[in-house]
């Protein structure tokens, strides 16, 4: 059950973080589906790339594993998944752009 849940919490701050950036920075945005799917993408692969770092493998690591629930582990995966979610949209948006002008 706790690997649902950090599943759903991953989705859910990272279709945050895309739309947020989507708002703040016009230029990149995808709409709000594109952003909301962008940032869900992201947000499983912020929080998969933050357990591979040494330092904050420690607070993602036990909510992915299934090893317990605790707030740590829920912050350290909604704040790594907030901020994957809002790089590849932004990312994804300025390939778009680009490719757009091409």
């Amino acid at each position: 059950m706790e690997a649902i849940i950090g599943l759903i919490v991953q989705l859910v701050a990272g279709g945050a973080g895309g739309n947020v950036v989507g708002q703040m920075l016009k230029g990149v945005s995808l709409g709000p589906t594109g952003n909301s799917v962008a940032g869900a993408v992201g947000g499983l692969g912020g929080a998969f790339l933050a357990g591979l770092v040494p330092g904050l493998d420690g607070l993602v690591s036990s909510m992915s594993t299934g090893g317990g629930m605790d707030f740590g582990a829920l912050a350290g995966t909604g704040v790594a998944s907030l901020v994957g979610g809002g790089a590849l949209t932004a990312i994804a948006g300025f390939v778009k752009n680009t490719m757009m002008k091409s």
